[in-house]
């Protein structure tokens, strides 16, 4: 099992993203692809046509987001953490991915990069 941690900086305010990674209609546009998310705790979600499927932990509004990603009957959980900063330039994301499966790990890693975090950068770009 392998960790990832990474920060990016997203043009949009902490509560615009906040609402851009928990709102099922917001994920839809900046992603392209269907998804179910609330933000309420103990709600499973699904992104990417169930690419991506997991539980949610906890939120704290336009500042953190905890959730289990599903791998299967894996132990120990898969646990994302989105901590979303107020930064001069919109908001600096610190993002920790823990207990990914080994096979898993580059396509978890190019994925935050380029269909999560690059998919929001662009979309609050104007890209």
């Amino acid at each position: 099992m392998k960790d990832y941690k990474q920060y990016y900086l997203v043009p949009a305010s902490p509560d615009e993203l906040y609402q851009a990674l928990t709102r099922a209609e917001t994920i839809r546009l900046w992603s392209g692809a269907p998804a179910i998310m609330e933000a309420v705790e103990g709600t499973e979600f699904s992104l990417w046509d169930d690419s991506i499927c997991g539980r949610n932990i906890s939120f704290t509004p336009g500042q953190k987001i905890v959730q289990e990603w599903y791998f299967g009957d894996q132990e120990p959980a898969s646990i994302v953490t989105i901590i979303l900063h107020p930064h001069k330039k919109g908001c600096s994301v610190e993002l920790r991915h823990v207990h990914i499966p080994d096979e898993a790990y580059d396509n978890i890693v190019e994925g935050w990069d380029e269909h999560y975090f690059g998919a929001l950068i662009d979309f609050y770009s104007g890209s």
